[in-house]
């Protein structure tokens, strides 16, 4: 089914997305607003070093949990930054690592019926110590959990990004 944007007007603009409100003209005439959340997109990383899997404990006050467990991660926002290079980044600044192997595991969505948002998933290996400094806004602890605690960390996970790249690890190794 075809449709065009025919209209498009922001009602909010804050600091980590957009909401406009715009308007569809469907092939058969009917017409609808969408609010749509407007996103710059997010990176997501699947650190280990073949022993362990290193991961991020952080309160996330929109689900009010003071302390989600998620893999590295963060917003696409420094203005010309390549995807991969964001990716590189947050891990050094979210766990104090680099890597000298990267995979693209997956792009996704990550909820098409009301946002455009974005999520790049890697595979980061072969690991280095690499600081960065990460902000006083973050508020992490490094949880680096043995990789035969796989299985326990997918069943308690309930943070999407985590867990497209768990089961991926899981499903296909890394």
């Amino acid at each position: 089914m075809a449709f065009e944007r025919i209209g498009s007007e922001s009602v909010y603009d804050g600091k980590i997305f957009t909401v406009r409100r715009d308007r569809f003209r469907y092939e058969d005439g009917e017409e609808a607003d969408r609010e749509i959340v407007a996103h710059p997109g997010a990176v997501g990383v699947v650190a280990h070093d073949g022993e362990r899997l290193y991961l991020v404990r952080q309160p996330r006050e929109a689900v009010d949990d003071d302390s989600v467990l998620e893999i590295p991660a963060g917003k696409l926002d420094e203005e010309g930054e390549e995807v991969v290079e964001t990716a590189k980044r947050e891990l050094a600044e979210e766990i104090g690592k680099g890597a000298r192997e990267w995979r693209l595991i997956t792009r996704y969505w990550s909820s098409v019926g009301f946002t455009d948002e974005e999520v790049h998933v890697y595979l980061a290996t072969n690991l280095y110590d690499e600081s960065a400094d990460a902000g006083e806004e973050e508020r992490i602890e490094v949880d680096a959990v043995p990789l035969d605690r796989l299985d326990e960390v997918i069943a308690s996970c309930r943070d999407a990004k985590t867990l497209v790249g768990l089961l991926w690890l899981k499903a296909y190794g890394g």
